[in-house]
Parts: structure tokens; C-alpha cells; sequence
């Protein structure tokens, strides 16, 4: 049996600590964007390379158009920042 402890509650941010924290999260959002759009791409090469050794089943099809759709919109969030070149694309 296995216990969970929670965790000890902690006071809200000064304005100050919260408008920096809201500075780092948008710094940091186009590098956490360019990850997903490769986690994704990942995805839909493993399971092209597996549709070419047998047919897709219909749960492979719709993750590999799931994933697909990720990256288009990981794409337009990141042509938006004028940060393609994260994902190997011009900016």
C-alpha cells in the first residue's frame, strides 16, 4: 500500500515574482512548442515505417493523424513567434 503526502501549501506570488515567472513561461513556450512539434514528427515516421511492412489499422491511421495535426499546429504557433528555425525551418 502506498502512501501519498501532500504538499505543503505555499503562499501566492508578489506581483513581482508572478510578472517574472509569466517572462520565463513566454521565453521558454517556442522551445516547449519546437519539442512537441518533434515529439510528433517522431510519431508519424515510426508509423509510416510501419505501413510500409503491413497495412495501417485504423487506430495507427488516426494516431499518426493526430500527430499530424500537432505538428501543423505546433508549425503555425511557431511561423506566428518567427521561430521556424527551431524546428529546422526558416523564420
Amino acid at each position: 500500500m502506498s502512501t501519498t503526502i501532500p504538499a505543503p501549501p505555499t503562499a501566492p506570488l508578489n506581483s513581482a515574482a508572478a510578472e517574472a515567472l509569466a517572462k520565463l513561461e513566454r521565453a521558454f513556450a517556442p522551445e516547449r512548442t519546437a519539442q512537441e512539434y518533434r515529439k510528433a514528427a517522431v510519431r508519424v515516421r515510426e508509423l509510416s515505417d510501419l505501413a510500409v511492412f503491413e497495412p495501417m489499422s485504423d487506430l495507427d491511421a488516426r494516431s499518426m493523424a493526430e500527430a499530424e495535426a500537432d505538428m501543423a499546429a505546433a508549425h503555425t504557433v511557431l511561423a506566428a513567434a518567427g521561430r521556424l528555425d527551431l524546428i529546422g525551418g526558416a523564420s
